[in-house]
C-alpha cells in the first residue's frame, strides 16, 4: 500500500555586534500501540495507502520559568501554528475505517518535542517541533504499474545461490513512485509511501547498485528508499531482511515480525494490530528523517571551505584509486548548484593541498604519538591472542589542532578571513597491516576537521553484519566515509542511526534507515545525498541561528526584570521604541518559522537576519537606559521618641504595683463576709 504523508545576568550585556557582521549569529524512537485485533490483513484493493505530506506543523517556545512580566508573557504567546493549506485526500480506496484509524494512532504518538543536540552539555534547544499528518490513499493506477513492474522483475531475475531474497534492483519502484510525487508538486512536505503488493512468487527485497554478493564482497538488501526530492516509500512485502551488529551491540534490525518494517510477515494480524505497526513505523520516520537531533551546533557563515589535505607516503606514492577528491566535491556541489544544500548567499569551495609523509616530522610524530594496541582472541587450532593496533582519533585531533600552524606552513596552506574552513586530514600510509581510527572507523568528525586514515590493506570484516553475512569493510575506498564526515563537521548533520533520547539521556543507535540513498552507516554503498541530509544541513543552521535569538532576547528581558520592570527602567520615549521594536521581533520570528515549516529555508533565513537587527535595537536599548540609571542613597531621620506611650505605660505599671502592694487593705472587707 503506497502511503504517503502528506540564563540572565543581573544587568544588561552591552549590545552584540550590528546584525550586518559576517559572524552575527553565533552560537528528534518508534513507539509501538499494544492494540487488539480485528480483521486479517487488508484485501487487494487495499494496498495502497498514501499519506499526504507530513511535515513540522509548528516550532513553538518553551513557557519561561521566568518571573511575572507582561513582556515575558508576550515571547510564548508567539503564534507559532502557522497555517497551513489543507492537502485534499484523493480517491480513496481503503475503508473509511482504517483511515481514520490509522490517523488516531498517528494522533495518539503525537507529542511536541524539542529539537536536540547530540554533542554539547545543554542537549535540548529552546524550539519544539510537531508533525501534522494527513492520510490519503494511492489510486489503482498507480497501485497496478508497480504490481506490473515488480512482477516483471521478478520473473526476470534469477535466483541467487547465496542469499533466500531475490535482488530487485531499487529503480524498478522508483522510477513509478518518482513520476507519481512529480504530478503532486508544488508540495510543502514529506510523502512516505507505505506499498504492500501481496506476496509474491519468491522472497525479495531491492538492491541499491549494480552486481551481486561475493565471497569478498557483500550486498546489503533493503526495503526502504529515501528520494533526492522529499518522498520515501517502504515496501512492507519485500523481505524480510535483518542488518545490524554481528555478535553484540545496539541498533540491530531483527529478522521476524516485531518490527515494525516486518508488519506484513509472520503470523496474520488485525487490521488495527497492522495499523499500530504502520503508524509506529511513521512515527518512527518522521523522528529519525524529518527532525533529526544535530550532530553539533553550527553557524550560520557565508563562505564555506573544505580543504583537502593529503598526506602520502613515498611508497604508496599519490595513489589516488578510492580516494576521488573530484568525485567527492561533485557529490557537494551538484547539490550546491541545484540550490538543496546551501542557504541564499552562501558558497563552498574545495581546495587541494599534498603533503609528503616523508618530509613531516609533525605527520610522522602525531601518527607514532597515536598508535596503541589491542588484544582479540581467535580460535584456530586453539584459542590464540592476537596484538593489533588502532589510531586513537582524539590524540591524533590533540596533535594536529596544537599544530595547526606548522601544519600550514608545510602544506603552504593560506590564511582564510572570514570563512568557516574545515580540513580534512587524509593519512595515506605505507603500512601492511590494518590500522583504523578507535579500531572501527575510515573517518572520524569533529567540529574543527575530519581525520581519516588507510594503510595498504584493501579490506577487513567488520563487525556488522546483514541478511546472515557480514558486512566487508573496503579500507581504501573513502569516498563515502569522507562524504559522511563532512556533512558532520560542515553542516552538523547527524548519522542516520544516532538520535539524541531525553527520556534516556544518552545517544541512542538504531540502524532501521540505514540502508539505501545515504552517505552513513556500514550497510550503505551510496555517497549521494537524499533530501533527508539536505534539509538537515540547511535547517540546522536556522534552528542554531533562531535558538540563539531566543536565548538572547530571553536574557535581555530578564534583565529588565531585575531593573524593576520596563516602565521604570525606560523612558518615554525608550519604551515606545522598545515596544516597536518587540513587536516587530516577534512578527519576524513567527515568520521565520512558518517558512520554515513550510520548508522554505531561504525565506526563514531573510526574516531571521532582519530580525537581528531588532534584536540588535533591543540590546542597545536596554544597555543604554541601564547605563544612565543613577545610583541615589536616601537619608531619613528618626523618629521622635514616644514620650506618650512611654508615660501611659508607667503610670499603668505603677498604678498595678500599687494595687497589689495594697491588696489586704483594699480586699479585706469581702474576706470577712465568708
Amino acid at each position: 500500500m503506497p502511503a504517503r504523508h502528506r540564563h540572565h545576568p543581573p544587568s544588561p550585556l552591552p549590545p552584540p555586534h550590528p546584525p550586518h557582521h559576517h559572524n552575527s549569529i553565533p552560537n528528534l524512537r518508534p513507539r509501538h500501540f499494544p492494540l487488539s485485533s480485528v480483521h486479517p490483513r487488508l484485501s487487494f484493493h487495499q494496498r495502497f495507502l498514501r499519506l499526504p505530506p507530513f511535515f513540522p506543523k509548528k516550532i513553538t517556545l518553551p513557557l519561561l520559568p521566568s518571573p511575572s512580566h507582561p513582556f515575558l508573557d508576550l515571547l510564548p504567546s508567539l503564534p507559532y501554528p502557522p497555517p497551513f493549506p489543507a492537502h485534499p485526500s484523493r480517491r480513496i480506496l481503503l475503508p473509511l475505517r482504517s483511515s481514520s484509524l490509522l490517523h488516531s494512532f498517528l494522533s495518539t504518538a503525537h507529542i511536541s518535542d524539542h529539537f536536540h543536540v547530540i554533542t554539547t552539555d545543554s542537549h535540548r534547544l529552546s524550539i519544539k517541533h510537531s508533525p501534522h499528518f494527513e492520510v490519503s490513499h494511492a489510486g489503482s493506477t498507480l497501485s497496478s504499474r508497480l504490481s506490473e513492474a515488480l512482477k516483471s522483475s521478478i520473473s526476470e531475475t534469477t535466483s541467487s545461490l547465496r542469499s533466500p531474497l531475490l535482488s530487485i534492483p531499487y529503480n524498478t519502484v522508483d522510477r513509478i513512485i518518482k513520476q507519481d510525487f512529480e504530478r503532486e508538486k508544488p508540495v510543502q512536505g514529506v510523502y512516505v509511501y507505505l506499498i504492500n503488493l501481496g506476496s509474491q512468487s519468491k522472497n525479495y527485497a531491492y538492491s541499491y547498485s549494480d552486481g551481486d554478493s561475493s565471497p569478498g564482497f557483500t550486498k546489503c538488501l533493503g526495503t526502504i528508499w529515501t528520494g533526492k526530492e522529499r518522498y520515501l516509500w517502504i515496501d512492507l512485502s519485500a523481505g524480510p531482511v535483518d542488518y545490524g551488529p554481528a555478535l553484540s551491540g545496539e541498533g540491530v534490525l531483527p529478522r521476524g515480525e516485531f518490527h515494525p518494517l516486518a508488519a506484513m510477515h509472520g503470523r496474520p494480524k488485525s487490521q488495527k494490530a497492522l495499523l499500530a505497526d504502520l503508524s509506529s513505523l511513521i512515527w518512527n520516520a518522521y523522528q529519525v528523517l524529518l527532525v533529526p537531533s544535530l550532530r553539533i551546533p553550527v553557524h550560520f557563515e557565508k563562505s564555506l571551505i573544505v580543504q583537502f589535505i593529503h598526506i602520502y607516503g613515498s611508497g604508496s606514492g599519490k595513489d589516488v584509486s578510492g580516494l576521488d577528491w573530484k568525485e567527492i566535491e561533485r557529490t557537494f556541489m551538484d547539490e550546491a548548484n541545484e540550490g538543496g544544500l546551501l542557504l541564499r548567499n552562501q558558497n563552498l569551495v574545495f581546495r587541494n593541498y599534498e603533503v609528503n609523509y616523508d618530509q613531516c616530522s609533525i605527520c610522522s610524530f602525531a601518527v607514532s604519538r597515536s598508535i596503541n594496541s589491542y588484544t582479540s582472541r581467535f580460535l584456530f587450532e586453539n584459542y590464540t591472542l592476537i596484538v593489533s593496533e588502532y589510531l586513537d582519533s582524539k590524540r591524533l585531533h590533540q596533535i594536529l589542532s596544537d599544530s595547526a600552524e606548522e601544519f600550514r606552513r608545510i602544506a603552504r596552506i593560506p590564511e582564510e578571513d572570514f570563512s568557516r574552513v574545515l580540513p580534512v586530514y587524509v593519512f595515506d600510509l605505507d603500512y601492511n597491516t590494518l590500522l583504523m581510527l578507535d579500531r572501527y572507523h575510515q573517518s572520524v568528525a569533529f567540529r574543527d576537521m575530519v581525520i581519516a586514515v588507510r594503510t595498504k590493506t584493501t579490506q577487513t570484516v567488520s563487525d556488522y553484519s546483514c541478511n546472515g553475512r557480514h558486512v566487508f569493510t573496503h579500507t581504501r575506498v573513502l569516498e563515502r566515509p569522507l562524504v559522511g564526515s563532512i556533512l558532520q563537521s560542515m553542516w552538523g548533520v547527524s548519522p542516520t542511526h544516532l538520535s539524541w533520547s531525553p527520556r534516556h539521556n544518552n545517544t541512542l543507535v538504531d540502524y532501521t534507515w540505514s540502508v539505501g540513498q545515504t552517505p552513513f552507516g556500514p550497510f550503505s554503498e551510496i555517497s549521494s545525498l537524499s533530501f533527508v541530509q539536505k534539509d538537515a544541513a540547511r535547517r540546522n543552521v536556522l534552528l542554531i541561528s533562531l535558538n540563539y535569538s531566543i536565548t538572547s532576547v530571553v536574557d535581555v528581558l530578564e534583565s529588565i526584570v531585575a531593573h524593576g520592570g520596563d516602565r521604570k527602567l525606560l523612558k518615554q520615549n525608550q519604551h515606545v521604541q522598545f515596544i516597536q521594536r518587540w513587536n516587530l521581533f516577534k512578527y519576524k520570528l513567527d515568520k521565520a518559522i512558518s517558512a520554515m515549516s513550510h520548508l522554505d529555508f531561504d525565506m526563514a533565513l531573510f526574516y531571521l537576519k532582519s530580525s537581528d537587527h531588532d534584536m540588535y535595537a533591543i540590546h542597545s536599548l536596554v544597555y543604554h537606559a541601564s547605563q544612565e540609571l543613577e545610583a541615589s542613597l536616601v537619608c531619613f531621620k528618626d523618629p521622635p521618641f514616644p514620650w506618650g506611650t512611654v508615660s501611659i505605660s508607667a503610670v499603668g505599671f505603677f498604678a498595678l504595683v500599687y494595687v497589689y502592694s495594697k491588696r489586704e487593705r483594699l480586699f479585706r472587707n469581702k474576706r470577712k463576709q465568708f
